[in-house]
């Protein structure tokens, strides 16, 4: 075979098992006047790259998708002390973008009123953390409702697989974490259950609340024993708090 018939059979060869931003790169570098004066590396370096860029961008995409976070434009290098709103404890949003805690398997609890931002840093960091981890963003009492229904109406195996999924995400995120009352005891018992086995599986889980963790209780049928166990697995390692300031100007 010459050299072109060579590339060519290549090029059709990338192409039929779908590589196809390496077929492109190589039938370009190719018919480059570069071509010939690449060393091996160098060469490898050209056409891989491409083809990896668009596999790790398609990735992420899928995880965005998956956390229902893509599009959105939260950003954690805005998660800094402003005129609007300061974050404690000092650097604690600088701790969290490096993402350890979701290596590490640590909680993290969102604390502030209505506005502040809690859920824009909610946002920022499951955005981030799509990078490398699997991510799910979830209002806390839509998601519960979805479990409970699952649970009821279709069969167990499908609720199990669920749960499962659930579990094993490297990082969940529960916004409006008891913001309206859980009237229902099997919510409470699924939220409970929820938190324990991923605490059990070393998985990372993100709550926002408006509601100190000391009024929970009264969210979830006054049951001070349930309302102890979440507060205890969703506050035992980061509790960030974010004030809202007042400018008048």
């Amino acid at each position: 075979m010459t050299g072109e018939s060579m590339v060519n059979t290549l090029i059709d060869e990338l192409n039929e098992i779908n590589l196809t931003d390496m077929a492109s790169t190589l039938d370009v570098l190719y018919h480059s006047d570069q071509f010939q004066k690449m060393d091996r590396l160098t060469l490898l370096s050209e056409i891989i790259g491409p083809e990896y860029e668009r596999k790790l961008n398609t990735r992420i995409d899928n995880r965005l998708k998956r956390a229902a976070l893509r599009g959105c434009p939260q950003s954690l290098d805005e998660c800094v002390d402003s005129r609007d709103r300061e974050y404690y404890p000092n650097g604690i949003t600088e701790t969290l973008s490096t993402m350890n805690f979701i290596k590490e398997g640590l909680n993290v609890c969102i604390l502030g009123q209505s506005g502040s931002g809690k859920t824009y840093l909610a946002k920022a960091i499951g955005i981030q953390a799509c990078n490398d981890y699997t991510v799910e963003y979830h209002h806390c009492e839509e998601f519960l409702e979805e479990l409970i229904a699952i649970k009821e109406e279709e069969t167990l195996k499908k609720y199990k697989r669920k749960i499962t999924s659930i579990t094993n995400l490297d990082l969940l995120i529960m916004d409006d974490f008891l913001l309206n009352t859980l009237s229902d005891e099997r919510e409470v018992k699924m939220l409970l259950t929820i938190l324990e086995k991923r605490i059990e599986k070393g998985k990372s889980t993100v709550v926002c609340s408006q509601r100190e963790p000391k009024s929970w209780a009264s969210m979830i049928l006054n049951d001070e024993v349930s309302a102890d166990a979440i507060k205890k697995r969703a506050t035992r390692h980061f509790t960030v708090m974010i004030n809202k300031l007042d400018n008048e100007d």
